[in-house]
């Protein structure tokens, strides 16, 4: 009986969540988008319907989107078995962006919206300065009424430029506007307790209150033929909008009228709570979007100064210096054993820290012949994981 309440409790709580939620952000993945011949215009075009529903009850919008590199492919009819390189993929993608965008475009139109093109990379958003301009020109285009579409910029993205995957990019985008909903559509019903292709007695799960390990191992690690995140990838950016305050939705991307069905209260897909605790939006930034560019291993009293002292990390607490990292850069903080603690913008160069590591503040002028700071990363700067 007290399963039944609370489930029914929950139905009550996500339903309340959509009809509240104002800012959406809509991510559409190539698996959904293309077949075996491309683009699927039929889905294309009721996206852009639902989108615009959405739209016109008063709602702001974001669509991100894949599909530029199969949009290239049916542009030059490439073939499917063929393993792409990565100079073949970008050229691709800047064959198959603008044919994509007219797509949308055109299937916009005819539900009389007006759409805007953004193209990012990782460092678009990891420069604090360009995060604020693309939020701002966000906010500009939504007083506009115009629908921002957002794809990654494939063309000239390499690995340390791009995204793991627009699951990512769609949870980074739905944390800088402050979103109240990230909704992912896939090519899969939700999220399922065990495997549906190969276990009937598979259940799908309609709301997830935390994403906990179990959550993640229920993932598996599969993923689409077109597309480069799979279910875990998904969940683990419904973890990043939930500690930004909004709640996810993981649901079938096919079905016609899929976003009417879902906002009238239709129970489909699976539904992932927003954390009662919002991160600050600076502190988001540093923990999910900036990549470490170095690692320092702790010892343990450090490690329990930061994790339940809310402290400062002092050089003493220092045990090593992985990587080449300059000053203001971010780096992970691990333990002895290492799990990852923190991570946080340092107020020393690598190479400075290896000498001042595990001694203490007052010697560090002596060491270094300068001392700006005492703390390695001040608390201010400084993340929990």
């Amino acid at each position: 009986m007290s399963l039944q309440i609370e489930f029914e409790e929950g139905l009550y709580y996500r339903q309340t969540l959509f009809d509240k939620a104002k800012r959406i952000v809509v991510k559409v993945g190539s698996a959904v988008l293309a077949d075996k011949n491309g683009l699927d215009r039929h889905v294309l075009h009721n996206l852009a319907r639902e989108i615009s529903f959405l739209h016109n009850s008063g709602r702001e919008v974001i669509l991100v989107t894949s599909g530029a590199v199969a949009a290239g492919k049916r542009k030059l009819q490439y073939s499917d078995s063929k393993t792409l390189s990565m100079p073949e993929k970008q050229a691709l993608a800047a064959i198959g962006q603008s044919c994509l965008m007219h797509d949308y475009d055109e299937a916009f139109a005819r539900n009389k919206k007006n759409i805007a093109q953004i193209l990012l990379t990782h460092s678009d958003l990891s420069n604090r300065k360009r995060y604020l301009n693309i939020r701002n020109t966000i906010q500009t285009l939504f007083k506009l009424g115009v629908i921002p579409v957002i794809n990654e910029n494939d063309t000239v993205s390499t690995e340390e430029l791009k995204f793991s995957d627009n699951d990512n990019l769609g949870a980074l985008v739905t944390n800088l506007i402050e979103a109240d909903m990230f909704i992912c559509l896939t090519d899969v019903d939700g999220l399922y307790d065990k495997n549906p292709t190969t276990d009937p007695t598979a259940k799908i799960i309609y709301t997830v209150e935390k994403v906990t390990e179990e959550i993640l191992n229920m993932a598996g690690n599969s993923k689409s033929v077109l597309g480069t995140g799979g279910m875990q990838s998904k969940i683990l950016a419904a973890q990043m909008v939930a500690i930004g305050g909004a709640s996810s939705f993981i649901g079938p991307g096919r079905q016609d009228d899929i976003l009417k069905h879902l906002f009238s209260g239709e129970l489909l897909g699976t539904f992932f709570l927003p954390h009662k605790e919002k991160m600050q939006g600076r502190k988001r930034w540093i923990a999910y979007v900036l990549k470490p560019q170095g690692t320092l291993e702790l010892d343990s009293g450090a490690c329990k100064a930061l994790a339940k002292g809310g402290r400062s990390l002092l050089p003493s607490g220092v045990i090593s210096v992985k990587g080449e990292f300059d000053i203001g850069d971010s780096v992970q903080c691990v333990s002895e054993s290492g799990e990852a603690i923190a991570v946080g913008l340092t107020n020393f160069k690598a190479e400075d820290l290896e000498k001042i590591k595990g001694q203490q503040t007052n010697l560090i002028e002596s060491i270094l012949g300068y001392k700006e700071y005492d703390e390695v990363l001040h608390r201010n700067n400084l993340v929990l994981l």
